[in-house]
C-alpha cells in the first residue's frame, strides 16, 4: 500500500491500544485531537518551533506538528490525558505558578517528565529549550518542575 492511500496506524496511546484508520502522512497532532478526541495537545505553530504540541513517542519528547502518523505505528505515544491530571508536575505547575494561558502547558509538562526524576536547572533549562513560553518568563515554569520532586 502506498503512502497517499489510507491505511491503519496502529500504537498504544496512553496505555490503550488504539488501531486508526487513518492517511498515514497525517499529523499525529491531527490524529491525537481529530480522531482520538484528545484536545490537551494545542497547536502553536505548526512548524515544530514552539513546543505546545509535545507528546512522549516512546518516552521521547517530539513535536507532534511535524510526526506523520505512520511514524507513530507500533510506538507507545503519551498525551497530557495521559498523566490523568494526577501528575506531580501537574500539580506543581498550578502550585508553583508554571501554568498562565495554558496553552504551553501540556507541552511543558511532557517534556519535564521525559527529564526523569530530580533534573538540574542545567538539565531543566536544556530539556525544554524547544518550548516557548509567552507568558510566565521561565523562571515559575522552572520552579514548578524543581519543587515538583521535593
Amino acid at each position: 500500500m502506498g503512502l497517499t492511500s489510507v491505511s491503519f496506524v496502529s500504537f498504544v496511546l496512553n496505555g490503550r491500544r488504539k488501531k486508526l484508520d487513518v492517511h498515514p502522512l497525517k499529523r499525529l497532532l491531527d490524529v491525537l485531537r481529530e480522531d482520538c478526541g484528545l484536545t490537551g495537545t494545542k497547536e502553536g505553530c505548526g512548524e515544530g518551533e514552539c513546543g505546545a504540541c509535545t507528546v512522549l513517542i516512546d518516552g521521547v519528547p517530539v513535536n507532534s506538528c511535524l510526526v506523520p502518523a505512520a511514524h507513530a505505528d507500533g510506538t507507545r505515544v503519551t498525551t497530557i490525558e495521559g498523566l490523568g491530571g494526577r501528575h506531580r508536575l501537574q500539580r506543581a505547575f498550578v502550585e508553583h505558578g508554571g501554568a498562565q494561558c495554558g496553552i504551553c502547558t501540556p507541552g511543558m509538562i511532557l517534556a519535564a517528565v521525559a527529564l526523569g526524576p530530580r533534573p538540574s536547572l542545567h538539565d531543566i533549562k536544556v530539556g525544554l529549550a524547544g518550548n516557548l513560553c509567552r507568558c510566565t518568563g521561565y523562571s515559575a515554569i522552572y520552579r514548578s518542575i524543581q519543587q515538583s520532586h521535593v
